[in-house]
């Protein structure tokens, strides 16, 4: 029941399914028995309320009790990057080997997690280990954008699905029918052809995101501003307006770890896949691209300065922090000696299990600019895009911003008088203009 179990199974409810959602985590499992929801993701609670109310779906740490009856069970377990970079499949097939025992009929086991090339056979043969049951595994990877996942899983723009059994493609169909009535294809192919669609599709947007970042960084180099570069580019129907925006970096639970264990699976086939290596050696450079601006601002002086940290989680809408860049630059930001005090609408709580007392949680946007130094925009949360400037100036000791995400616009920083840094455009400073 994380991000993709919990989205898929509350999503099937809705379409009329009965729904039985499996965890090891008894108190998670305990919470949401009684309504109380693990994750934030907007418009998933509404689903939850009505389909638990309406007895379509349920929660049990039993397997053999979430399983029976069952016609389909989906794997969304996780699949966390091991010291290689590797997918970790050992949850995967631990429920594997857990299943084969307990089948009673025909089912469909579906993967849905993100798994390597491969997968599918070796979930085949840990199933087949404890039963004479017949049963197909197939291959059904997510593309669930956080933030909007349930409008992704609800109106997909497209269904894949890899199997070579006609009997688990009747099944998938009738089951995925209700999501793509108005025409939206679903992809049949090979099971190993969709695991590698799956990470072919994250590893090219992580590409795209990155050489915009390279762009950016060149920008700043020869005077020309990236946002009228996106522009310029975005409208080529050969390459689209979306993951071009510029900043410091992409993270979460699934371009970082894709990109990486696809760049593995190459090189376990003796393969050099220089552009996958290149586009993680240079999102882990661009995730601290602020911290020497704000060093060189202050004259490495950081040491008892008051930051201001605007956005915790790696994108808005979510309160997700894996691999945020938020989290590296207040650890680097600590370990220079200054304070830092931060808002975000819906991350903190998990911040605070990572960072504890480290550093102080504002209540409001605003009480976090309190007699602060500068502040830092790490996520480009909607609220942080009209503030109230005024307030901003009266509560900030410096009027100084450096943004990781290019939410304001130059010409706006330069009526209000702050000394501005943003990325891959040229730096406002009142000084600059008052001198021109």
């Amino acid at each position: 029941t994380g991000y993709v179990g919990l989205v898929t199974g509350t999503c099937f409810a809705e379409t009329g399914n009965q729904v039985t959602c499996v965890d090891i985590d008894e108190r998670k499992v305990e919470k949401l028995n009684n309504g109380i929801m693990p994750i934030y993701e907007p418009g998933l609670d509404l689903l939850f309320n009505r389909n638990t109310a309406e007895g379509r779906l349920k929660f049990t740490t039993s397997l053999a009790e979430g399983i029976d009856g069952a016609e389909v069970i989906f794997l969304a377990l996780p699949t966390p990057p091991g010291e290689d970079g590797s997918a970790d499949l050992k949850y995967i097939l631990k429920v594997a080997d857990d299943l084969g025992p307990l089948l009673k009929q025909y089912v469909v086991v579906v993967d849905k997690s993100t798994v390597p090339v491969g997968t599918a056979e070796k979930v085949w043969v840990h199933i087949s280990r404890g039963t004479n049951i017949d049963f197909d595994v197939v291959s059904n990877p997510e593309f669930l954008r956080e933030g909007v996942a349930v409008e992704d899983f609800m109106k997909p723009d497209r269904v894949v699905i890899g199997t070579r059994s006609e009997k688990a493609r009747s099944v998938m169909n009738k089951l995925y029918a209700p999501l793509v009535r108005q025409g939206n294809p679903v992809i049949f192919m090979d099971e190993r052809s969709a695991e590698m669609t799956k990470y072919a599709a994250n590893a090219f947007l992580a590409t795209k995101i990155t050489f915009m970042n390279e762009i950016a960084n060149l920008c700043e180099k020869v005077g020309a501003n990236v946002d009228d570069i996106r522009k310029g580019i975005g409208t080529d129907s050969r390459i689209g307006k979306r993951f071009l925006f510029a900043g410091i970096g992409y993270g979460g639970s699934c371009f970082p770890k894709d990109v990486q264990a696809l760049a593995r699976t190459a090189q376990d086939y003796a393969y050099d896949f220089q552009i996958l290596q290149s586009v993680m050696a240079v999102n882990t450079r661009q995730k601290s691209k602020l911290l020497p601006l704000i060093e060189q601002h202050f004259q490495g002086e950081l040491a008892g300065k008051t930051i201001a940290v605007w956005g915790l989680a790696f994108k808005p809408y979510t309160d997700d922090i894996r691999e945020a860049p938020a989290l590296e630059n207040i650890k680097a930001l600590l370990g220079k000696g200054a304070k830092v005090t931060v808002y975000d609408p819906e991350a903190m709580e998990n911040v605070r299990q990572v960072l504890g007392n480290q550093i102080t949680y504002a209540h409001t946007s605003y009480a976090a600019l309190d007699d602060a130094d500068a502040l830092v925009i790490m996520t480009e949360w909607p609220l942080f895009r009209t503030p109230d400037f005024g307030k901003m100036n009266l509560l900030l000791k410096n009027k100084v911003i450096f943004d990781g995400r290019n939410v304001y616009e130059l010409d706006q920083m330069r009526e209000q008088g702050y000394t501005y840094y943003s990325v891959g455009r040229e730096t406002v400073s009142p000084e600059v203009a008052q001198n021109a």
